[in-house]
Formats: structure tokens, sequence, C-alpha cells
């Protein structure tokens, strides 16, 4: 991949690139030129992104990320060129600024990262909702080391806990790697785990990938009154559908989870290690389906939980790769990707 670098925001400006880098995408992405005849074109430029001032768009010339510090998210990963990406963004919060003394959640959509589990919450804050100011309704700084990007939270008043997340994109490949660091910085000594949040847009299905040996007899945690009325788990994999009219949420204890759309399907995986403490009764990876009108699905990764002093950092890697549909069945996509 070929680099190229700006600091210019302007539309015209990633018009430019967005042309340049077309050129260059191979075959595998456009279905055009062999992949060994052109070479994607890199770019990172600062710009507004709906409102959001010093904004951050970072491309290989397959994918890119548009990183907005001023609410502290990956607000969108999309294929390169494209103006939208399955992430759900919250366009009723367009240019608003987070409000971390307010009583009501600030959705903003994106990918973001809360302390777990979060029925500490109470215990270490005033409120049981909305989730920890640092890590949710703050501005973040952003840090840009060449193609890499780090977002540097505050210090959480009541976790003691600052975040950093490292986001990076593979140099020839449609994925994205964000890596997320606690560290305690001062205050009680506590027991936590990282918890990384991804806002999705409503899809044909979202699945988990179940190991062998699963820890729950059914399959999977329900973390609402009703599973979905849809749920299946057919020879290891689970699936669901986002229900219009109630939400849901089901734990499980998988590393890679799936959501697969009209066009694109998009696979986050987190491995699960072995013999560890997890939080919500073992739960390594989780599924939230939310109601209209906010048509949106969330897939969650959960680290194991770690007692936690001053001094001490925790740490949870996932990746995430954007892929063009090949499949006509949902299912049948997710099982090749898995086999592969």
């Amino acid at each position: 991949m070929k680099h190229a670098i700006t600091n210019v925001g302007s539309r015209s400006t990633i018009a430019l690139f967005t042309a340049v880098h077309l050129l260059g995408c191979s075959r595998a992405v456009l279905g055009s030129e062999p992949p060994d005849l052109v070479e994607p074109v890199g770019f990172l430029v600062r710009t507004n992104y709906h409102g959001c001032a010093d904004s951050i768009l970072v491309s290989n010339g397959r994918v890119e990320a548009v990183i907005v510090p001023a609410v502290g998210r990956v607000m969108q990963f999309r294929f390169a060129g494209e103006e939208d990406g399955p992430f759900w963004e919250n366009r009723a919060m367009e240019g608003k600024a987070p409000d971390p003394e307010s009583k009501e959640w600030s959705n903003f959509g994106g990918d973001k990262t809360w302390p777990a589990p979060q029925s500490d919450w109470p215990k270490m804050m005033p409120r049981a909702w909305p989730p920890p100011a640092a890590f949710d309704s703050m501005p973040v700084e952003a840090k840009v080391d060449g193609f890499v990007v780090t977002l540097v939270s505050p210090v959480d008043a009541h976790y003691g806990i600052r975040a950093r997340r490292e986001i990076k994109l593979d140099l020839d490949r449609p994925v994205m790697t964000i890596t997320t660091t606690y560290v305690k910085i001062g205050g009680q000594p506590l027991k936590v785990g990282v918890w990384t949040i991804t806002q999705l847009k409503d899809p044909l299905a979202a699945f988990a990938g179940l190991p062998d040996f699963e820890r729950f007899r059914e399959g999977y945690y329900s973390q609402s009154e009703e599973p979905p009325a849809d749920l299946k788990i057919e020879n290891g994999l689970l699936s669901l559908t986002r229900d219009p009219k109630t939400s849901h949420k089901i734990g499980t204890d998988a590393g890679s989870l799936f959501w697969v759309g009209k066009d694109a399907v998009l696979r986050i995986d987190s491995p699960r290690r072995a013999l560890e403490d997890y939080p919500d009764e073992g739960c390594s990876a989780e599924i939230y389906t939310n109601p209209d009108p906010a048509a949106y699905v969330e897939l969650e990764m959960l680290g194991p939980l770690k007692k936690m002093v001053a001094g001490d950092s925790i740490k949870r890697v996932s990746t995430y790769t954007l892929l063009r549909r090949r499949e006509a069945d949902p299912e049948l996509e997710v099982r090749r990707l898995l086999i592969h």
C-alpha cells in the first residue's frame, strides 16, 4: 500500500483522494484490476464529519475508518470511497457535543468502550445510567503517528481509569484493529474488564460462532426477559434478527460475532481466553437488539475481569473485517467465513 498524508479537511480534498485510491483498489474489492497490477493508496485527512470538527479519516485504499475525537468514537468503518458503511450513526446527534452531566444518554452511535460489568456501575458512581462519563460522554485527545490513530480519554472520576484506543488499518486487507487499554491512574482497587460496543445498522441477521464446548446449557445466557423469538442455534452457529417492537440481549462464550447486511458482512473477532473470569456469568461476546424507531443492533466484546490498582493496565484487541457478500444466504455466508 502506498501512503499519502494531508491535514487538509475540505470535501474537495477528500474527493480528490477518494478518486486516487479508488484507482488503486484491487479486483478483490472493486472487481476490476488484478491485485498485482496496481497498489492501493492509503491516506489520512483531518476533516469536519457531520458537524464534528477535527475528525480523522484514515484509509488503506480498501477500507476506511472515520474517527471522531469530539465524541470519543470510531463513527464509521466502510469500503474505501463510499459514503456509508455498516456502523449505525444517530443523525439526530449531528453537531452536538456530549454532556457528562446529562441524565439522558447521548447515543451518538459508532464504536466505543465501557467498563465491565455494567452491574457494578451503581456501586462506582451515583447513577446506574448513563455510562461513566469519561468513557462515554467526554471528548478525547487524538494522537496521530503515521497512519495509526490513538484516542486518549480523560481519567474517569469514579473508576480512576484512563482509556486508550489505538486504531489502525491493515496494510493490504480490509481489516481494522482496535487495541483498547485501560490504565488505572488512581482511586480504590477494583475488578474490571474491557468492554467494546459496536452499534450497527439493522442487519438481515446477526451471528455468533460458538465454541465446540459451550459454557451455557442452552448455548447462550439471556439478559432480557425473553430471548429473541427467532433465535436459532444450529451446528455451532447462533443467529437472530432485530425485533422492531422489543429490545433483547443475549450473552455467549463466543470469540467471533457477525453482522450481515444486504451487500456486506462485518466480522468482529476478539478470541476468548481459557480459564479466565468473564463478566455477566461468563460472557465474552454479547448481542443487543434495539426496537424502533432507533433501528440498530450492538455487537459487544468483553475481556476477562482483572483486579486493578494504581499503575496497572489491561487491554483487549478486536479486529474488524469488512467484506462484500458472496452468498445469497446469510447463514452460508457466515459459515464460509468461519471455515476460512
